[in-house]
C-alpha cells in the first residue's frame, strides 16, 4: 500500500511540518487522500509574526510588481490546471467538468485583480467650493489596511480563495488563509503557485487548522480585515468577536425564481434544473425556492421535472455527472431529515430523492409550510421547493419573505417587471432570464439580511481592503 502524504502548512515562505495532521476523504469512496495538517495557536502566531512583518515592504511595492506576481500566479494555476481540477474533485467531490470550471475562473480571478492592480487609484479633489478653499487643492488615494484573514468554504476552494487573495495582493495587504477543514489540499496547492510565483515571505500563507484556534487570530488587533464565507452562524460569531477589524461576509442563501407566464419556459426549466442541483446543489446560489405564475404551472411543471430527471448523478470523475457526492455523510443525512419534517408537516413530493452512500438524488418538493427548514433555511443539498403565485407583486413579496437575501432569478420578457424586481427585491443581485446561480468574477457580489455584508468581485474587494488617505495641499 502506497504511503498516503503528511502535507505541511505554509508559513513565512516556507513549508512547515505539525505535529498534528487529521485525514482529508475523498466523500465520493471514503478513501483517505491525504493527512492535512493541524496549526496549532504557536504556529498561527508565527504567520501572524510573519504577516505584520511583511506587511510595509509589501505595500511599497509598485503596481507593476504586484501586477506581475499575479499575472504569474495566474500561469500557475493554468500550467498545474488538471492538477488542480482533479484535486478539487477528490477531495470536495466536485464534479470534474465543474472543477475545470472552477479552475479557469481562478486564473481569470487573478488576470483580473492583475489589469486592476495597475489602475486601482485615487481622485483629484476640488477644494475651491467655498471662498476658504480657494488656495488649497486636494488628493484622495487609497492605502492598504493591513493584514487580512481569509476564511474559506469547501465547495469553491479554489476559486474562492482567490476572490480573497487575489485583491490583497493587488493591493498590498499579506493574507492568512485558513481552508474549509472537508478541502485543505487545494489551498496547499495554492501557496505552491504563489511560491514558485515569486510571492515574498509572509504574503501569502495557509494554516489549515481548528476554527476555534483561528478564533486566536480574530480576536487579534494586528490583522485588519476579516473575510468569511461560510455559514451564517458560523459569520455572524466571528463578526462580533473580530472587534475593530473591517469585516466581509457572504453566509449564503436560499435563493428563489420566478417564473412567470411571458417567459422562455423551456430554457428555463434547463436552467433551474441546472441551478438546483449541480454540484448537489452545495452552493449558496442554487436555487431552492422556485414561483411559477399560476396560468403556466401545469405546462411548466412537467417540462421542469423531466429537466431534473435528466440530470446524472454519479462518480464525479464522469465527465458527463453534474450532480456528485454530498461534502459528509452526516450532511446526507442532515438533508434527508429536513426533507422528512417537510413531509411530515405537509409537503408533497414531486420527485423523491434517493441516497447511495453520499450522493443524493434530486428532490422536488411543493406544500411545504413557509416556515420549514427547506424554504425558511439553506438547504445545501439536492432539493428544490415550487409553489405558484397569483400576481407578479405576490411573487415579489413570496421572494422577499426570506431572512436570507443574496440573489434571484426571474424569468419574464417584460423589462417593466424586470426594473420592478431590480427595485422590490431585497438581494444583492437579480439574474434576469437566468438563474441566480450565476457570478461572473469582476462583479460586485453579496447579499442583504442574513445573506452578508460587504461585497465581493475584484474592484469592490480592493475597496474593502483599502481606506482612503487625503492630501491637502496649500498652492
Amino acid at each position: 500500500m502506497a504511503r498516503i502524504k503528511k502535507e505541511k502548512c505554509y508559513i513565512d515562505g516556507k513549508f512547515v511540518a505539525t505535529s498534528k495532521h487529521f485525514p482529508v476523504h475523498d466523500p465520493y469512496n471514503n478513501e483517505i487522500i491525504a493527512h492535512s495538517p493541524i496549526a496549532d495557536v504557536k504556529l498561527l502566531d508565527k504567520a501572524m509574526v510573519s504577516a505584520d512583518r511583511a506587511f510595509k515592504p509589501f505595500a511599497s511595492l509598485k503596481r507593476y510588481e504586484r501586477a506581475e506576481m499575479l499575472h504569474a500566479i495566474s500561469k500557475g494555476i493554468a500550467k498545474r490546471g488538471e492538477e488542480f481540477s482533479q484535486m478539487i474533485r477528490r477531495e470536495g467531490g466536485k464534479p470534474i467538468a465543474l472543477a475545470r470550471g472552477e479552475v479557469n475562473r481562478a486564473q481569470l480571478t487573478s488576470k483580473l485583480a492583475a489589469e486592476e492592480a495597475t489602475r486601482f487609484g485615487g481622485e483629484w479633489l476640488a477644494l475651491d467650493i467655498h471662498p476658504g478653499g480657494k488656495d488649497y487643492t486636494g488628493l484622495v488615494g487609497r492605502v492598504p489596511l493591513g493584514p487580512t484573514l481569509a476564511i474559506s468554504p469547501f465547495n469553491f476552494p479554489l476559486n474562492l480563495i482567490m476572490h480573497k487573495l487575489a485583491p490583497a495582493i493587488a493591493v498590498g495587504c499579506p493574507t492568512i488563509i485558513k481552508p474549509a477543514s472537508d478541502t485543505p489540499l487545494t489551498a496547499l496547492m495554492l501557496a505552491e503557485v504563489c511560491h514558485d510565483a515569486g510571492l515574498p515571505p509572509g504574503t501569502v500563507q495557509v494554516v489549515p487548522c481548528r476554527g476555534a484556534a483561528f478564533e486566536h487570530l480574530v480576536f487579534d488587533n494586528r490583522p485588519k480585515m476579516l473575510s468569511f464565507t461560510g455559514s451564517d452562524t458560523v459569520g455572524l460569531k466571528l463578526n462580533v468577536i473580530a472587534g475593530r477589524k473591517r469585516v466581509a461576509l457572504e453566509l449564503g442563501g436560499n435563493a428563489a425564481v420566478v417564473v412567470h407566464e411571458d417567459a422562455d419556459l423551456k430554457f428555463a426549466a434547463n436552467r433551474i434544473a441546472f441551478g438546483g442541483y449541480a454540484h448537489a446543489g452545495q452552493i449558496c446560489i442554487s436555487v431552492q425556492r422556485v414561483f411559477i405564475h399560476e396560468p403556466i404551472h401545469d405546462t411548466f411543471l412537467p417540462i421542469l421535472l423531466k429537466e431534473i430527471k435528466k440530470l446524472k448523478s454519479g462518480d464525479p470523475s464522469d465527465e458527463k455527472i453534474i450532480i456528485g457526492p454530498m461534502i459528509r455523510s452526516d450532511e446526507v443525512d442532515r438533508v434527508q431529515s429536513w426533507v422528512k419534517e417537510a413531509v411530515d408537516a405537509g409537503a408533497k413530493y414531486l420527485l423523491k430523492g434517493r441516497s447511495k452512500g453520499n450522493v443524493l438524488t434530486p428532490t422536488v418538493l411543493t406544500d411545504a409550510p413557509p416556515d420549514s427548514k427547506v424554504v425558511a433555511e439553506e438547504i445545501f443539498g439536492p432539493v428544490m421547493v415550487i409553489e405558484t403565485y397569483k400576481t407578479w407583486d405576490e411573487a415579489m413579496n413570496k421572494v422577499n419573505d426570506s431572512r436570507y437575501g443574496l440573489q434571484a432569478g426571474v424569468f419574464t420578457k417584460d423589462v417593466g417587471r424586470i426594473m420592478n424586481a431590480y427595485e422590490e427585491l431585497e438581494v444583492g443581485g437579480i439574474i434576469a432570464n437566468d438563474i441566480p446561480t450565476i457570478r461572473v468574477d469582476n462583479y460586485p457580489y453579496g447579499g442583504t439580511k442574513d445573506s452578508g455584508q460587504g461585497r465581493e468581485g475584484i474592484k469592490c474587494t480592493m475597496h474593502e481592503m483599502t481606506e482612503e488617505r487625503v492630501l491637502v495641499m496649500r498652492l
